[in-house]
């Protein structure tokens, strides 16, 4: 059966559409034939869509939904209007089933249906799921009763039980599905998944609503035999996907011991996201050999009672701990921020960027306001609670809704400001300084710095560009803005 993908995806600096890759890798592996429409590189999807599906019949369409919004409390701004535009002109061109999935889709699936209007979607895993789709639609056979499918029927809507299948049972990834080579050029890096789901008990995170609360493991040899194939194609940059790539520790040690054991790790630049605790020297050390270049750690924040509140379950020490491990080892470090969570105060902020300010990290990404998303434990407290006098864009969580914490509220931007004062190292997003701007959605700096030459992850980039930048010229002639 010919299946169409799309990925309705526009942001800029463009992130490629590793799910939908694996999902139409998943279908490939069973025979069917895949066609993808990737929009984000057309100028106008109007014409780009019936260009794509006139001449053309599709027995199924599959749309991946990455990200509902932007994620940005300063903007909240939400895709969902644009993929229901896209999935109006695609109805318009194809009477095939339009079945949704993705991440952003498995977070609040209910919502992203009646606001899209697809015919169905998955929850999870969609490689197992869509290819079952397309099986039983090639015999006329019905699909409804399978797992992880989310219908709509009868004014109601139906969650079919959720089905977890062993990652290896994955098919080889070629990486040739959609243009890596461009995204490489125009968007600085590529991505990899080393496993799927997390179990920690981070109040605020959807990451177990949308990959279940379990880690599975994807077999280390599947996962460097696909960085080889990326390396083939002159890819050289590559951020892992996975939520912690150090949970749990023996598993990403053989990650790296298989990187080093192919001969991998000199070519290779590799960022990954990272627990900060437990986070032994042994894992630094295995990981700058095989090539890793910098760790983006979900720190959260600095004060051990907001620690707590936020579900985490390491410490200040472990925090200073991992920085020192990466420093030894020559990895960069960022720390990632959360602030403004139910219980944060003037002096848990104070404590935060003290210990941010000694830890060395070479950046801080701080973000103000917490995302709320349906089905977390912080939307059930805030609830329970009745804590909606925090809410910053309503009450409706599958919109961008964020808490902040009223008694910081009014001086929280001020105190940053203060506290933080010109260090280059603390990124966050102001209008008036773009230099520090911490959203990468539209981030023209960054666009600048990737079309110049710089890659990796984007807060490393914007490390980097800011280095150069602050190099005084030599003999009269300024620096040069490329990079790797």
């Amino acid at each position: 059966m010919r299946v169409a993908l799309v990925n309705p995806n526009r942001i800029k600096p463009p992130i490629s559409p590793l799910g939908l890759e694996y999902v139409g890798e998943g279908l490939l592996a069973a025979g069917h034939e895949v066609n993808i429409l990737d929009l984000c590189w057309e100028e106008q999807p109007e014409k780009a869509i019936p260009a794509f599906f006139n001449g053309q019949e599709y027995g199924l369409i599959g749309i991946s939904i990455r990200n509902t919004d932007d994620c940005s409390f300063a903007t909240r701004e939400s895709f969902l209007p644009g993929f229901s535009s896209i999935v109006e002109t695609i109805r318009k061109h194809s009477g095939a089933p339009i079945v949704a999935g993705g991440v952003g889709f498995s977070v609040m699936p209910e919502a992203v249906m009646a606001i899209t209007g697809v015919d169905a979607g998955v929850v999870g895993d969609g490689e197992f799921t869509l290819t079952g789709i397309a099986d039983r639609c090639q015999r006329q056979a019905s699909w409804e009763d399978l797992p992880n499918l989310v219908l709509h029927r009868n004014g109601f809507f139906r969650r079919n039980p959720v089905s977890t299948v062993s990652l290896s049972r994955i098919p080889p990834m070629s990486r040739t599905l959609v243009d890596n080579r461009r995204y490489y050029l125009e968007g600085g890096q590529a991505g990899i998944e080393t496993k799927r789901g997390c179990p920690m008990g981070c109040v605020y995170c959807a990451d177990p609503l949308a990959k279940g609360s379990s880690t599975r493991l994807r077999p280390p040899k599947d996962v460097v035999a696909e960085l080889g194939r990326l390396l083939g194609q002159g890819i050289e940059h590559v951020h892992t996907c996975d939520s912690e790539f150090n949970v749990p520790e023996d598993h990403a040690l053989e990650i790296c011991g298989e990187i080093i054991r192919r001969g991998l790790g000199d070519r290779l630049h590799w960022y990954a996201y990272c627990k900060p605790g437990p986070f032994s020297r042994e894992l630094a050390g295995q990981m700058r050999r095989s090539g890793c270049r910098g760790i983006n750690f979900g720190a959260d924040s600095g004060d051990e009672g907001m620690l707590g509140r936020l579900g985490r379950d390491f410490g200040p020490e472990e925090i200073l701990s991992a920085a020192r491990s990466c420093r030894e080892n020559g990895i960069a470090v960022m720390f990632d921020l959360l602030l403004g969570a139910p219980g944060e105060t003037k002096e848990s902020i104070a404590r935060t960027v003290e210990l941010m300010m000694e830890s060395g990290a070479d950046r801080i990404g701080v973000t103000v306001g917490v995302r709320v998303y349906p089905g977390t434990r912080l939307a059930m407290r805030i609830q329970r609670e009745d804590l909606r006098n925090g809410l910053v864009g309503g009450s409706d969580f599958t919109l961008p809704v964020f808490f902040l914490e009223t008694g910081i509220a009014p001086t929280v931007f001020d105190q940053l400001d203060a506290l933080v004062g010109k260090d280059p190292r603390f990124l966050f997003f102001d209008p008036d300084r773009p230099e520090r701007n911490y959203n990468y959605n539209a981030n023209q700096v960054l666009v600048r710095a990737i079309r110049e030459g710089h890659r990796g992850a984007y807060w490393d980039i914007l490390r980097r560009v800011h280095d150069e930048q602050s190099v005084p010229p030599e003999n009269g002639v300024e620096s040069s803005s490329t990079g790797t």
